[in-house]
């Protein structure tokens, strides 16, 4: 039988947070992430997600992150997490050891009756995502019709997400709400300010994200990244702050406003690669396990899942995969040659 144990990859990093996606569909086409709006065939059952989440956590993992596509529009969302609520108050459980469950969305399906449920379910922490505050530049990042009021609405909604989530008791003085906004040169570095005085009004951090070359739909070009460190200097220009630096294996550097009105937070994966301490695995909605964000390829989990799940080889393969890892993409990427392997969309992924 084997035994509960950490893992560590070829460059000595450990396997301790798990993204676990839900559907590759999305009810946004945002310009950085371009879904298919299909899904994909073969969608893992929840037995099968919860052995995932159980080999896991037997590894290592202590945090768990709920993607998709866009998450809320799974009807396993809420029975996945009921069934890990109850895994995690079981001692002795792999499940115990889970410190956190996250839900990354972008809020459009977030109504009070939801976020209820959600919180009651045992969901921990969600972050939202918002690119902008003109209903122009929303509707544009998020591929919405520019004329009309889809913009507005998904504004709106958003903004509605905000208030019922902190209203279900998602408090993000406690880091159980926060924002995510991608910054792309050319389309919506504009709204840096007006989202960094938004997020301060509101008391949520906000976690800034340069535009990243995942897959090769979104067209991305490094002239369309606005590095970390200037975005810094536009809100140092408004608001003097002081770092708190990153955390061992977190993705985001981040700032405390020196007047008090919260944090601010960058994820600078193309400026500021953190590759030597990345601890993240993915698994997709049907059952691919990538290592890395910019991965090409990923393992079919499947033989170890079907045609139900085998809890000791599973455990035996994901931990000979990840011992194997050697990614970091990220710091090599002014190396990539033009030749370079169409990538996994980040959809797909769960970003």
């Amino acid at each position: 039988m084997v035994s509960s144990e950490l893992v560590t990859d070829r460059r000595q990093r450990p396997l301790q947070v798990l993204r676990l996606s839900l559907t590759a569909r999305c009810n946004l086409a945002c310009s950085y992430c371009q879904p298919d709006h299909r899904e994909v065939s073969g969608l893992l059952s929840q037995s099968q997600r919860l052995a995932l989440i159980e080999a896991c956590c037997r590894l290592g993992v202590r945090s768990l992150r709920l993607t998709g596509g866009e998450p809320l529009l799974s009807d396993q969302l809420e029975p996945l997490l009921e069934a890990i609520r109850l895994r995690r108050q079981q001692p002795g459980d792999p499940l115990s050891q889970l410190e956190e469950v996250a839900l990354t969305s972008n809020g459009l399906l977030l109504d009070q009756a939801r976020a209820e449920r959600l919180r009651r379910a045992g969901l921990d922490r969600i972050t939202l995502s918002l690119d902008g505050l003109d209903a122009g530049v929303v509707a544009a990042m998020a591929g919405l019709p520019e004329v009309g009021e889809a913009g507005s609405r998904a504004l709106a909604a958003v903004r509605e997400a905000i208030v019922v989530a902190r209203e279900a008791g998602f408090d993000p003085r406690l880091g159980a709400l926060k924002l995510n906004s991608v910054i792309q040169r050319g389309r919506n570095e504009d709204q840096l300010l007006p989202l960094a005085a938004f997020a301060r009004d509101q008391g949520l951090e906000l976690r800034l994200i340069e535009f990243m070359d995942v897959g090769h739909r979104n067209g991305w070009s490094g002239d369309q990244v606005m590095p970390a460190a200037e975005m810094l200097r536009q809100l140092q220009a408004v608001w003097p702050l002081e770092p708190l630096g990153r955390p061992a294996g977190g993705t985001a550097r981040r700032w405390r406003y020196r007047d008090g009105a919260g944090v601010v937070a960058m994820i600078a994966s193309v400026s500021e690669p953190f590759c030597s301490d990345c601890n993240r695995a993915r698994i997709t909605a049907d059952g691919q396990l990538f290592t890395c964000l910019f991965a090409s390829t990923g393992l079919n989990l499947r033989p170890w899942l079907e045609p139900h799940p085998d809890a000791e080889s599973l455990v035996v393969a994901l931990r000979d995969h990840w011992s194997a890892r050697m990614d970091r993409y990220s710091e090599e990427r002014s190396l990539q040659v033009q030749t370079d392997p169409e990538r996994a969309e980040m959809a797909y992924l769960g970003g």
